[in-house]
């Protein structure tokens, strides 16, 4: 390719933007940069070389139409195949779960149970206490030891 006198670089249109390329009077290999050139602003520029495999159509009774489909039908299997796994995998997670929380719901009402007996002991021992304690006589100085406190000095 020539280029006139004076012209410091090329540039090659695509369907997506400008393509510029420098001139290599400096003697340094320059990296062709990609500008976007479109109406809405948006999107992203890619290289012309990705371009045409995608979008190209392919005659049905051609090997590599069949290739892809067969590709895409093991694609599709997979994914289904997968999914299905997964969905499987959450339905047992769900039911031990379940089992879990039914358990544990279980060892609550037990342990509920448990502390109002343990309750109920302790307030009939502390009111069986307050009982067998008798209040101080007021008449004197001498104070008023219950018998089931005094031991003998010969049990110690």
């Amino acid at each position: 390719m020539s280029k006139p006198p004076g012209q410091t670089g090329t540039m090659e249109a695509n369907r997506l933007g400008t393509l510029h390329l420098p001139t290599q009077g400096s003697g340094l290999q320059q990296v062709p940069q990609l500008t976007v050139v479109s109406p809405s602003g948006g999107g992203k520029a890619t290289p012309p070389s990705k371009h045409g495999k995608k979008n190209a159509p392919l005659e049905r009774n051609t090997d590599e139409y069949r290739q892809r489909r067969e590709r895409n039908n093991m694609a599709v299997k997979k994914s289904r195949l997968k999914s299905k796994q997964k969905a499987q995998d959450t339905l047992q997670r769900v039911n031990q779960l379940k089992e879990e929380n039914e358990r544990l719901e279980a060892k609550i009402k037990l342990l509920t149970k448990e502390l109002s007996v343990l309750k109920d002991l302790f307030l009939e021992h502390a009111h069986n206490l307050a009982d067998n304690v008798q209040p101080p006589s007021s008449t004197g100085t001498e104070s008023t030891i219950a018998p089931s406190t005094i031991q003998d000095s010969t049990d110690q």
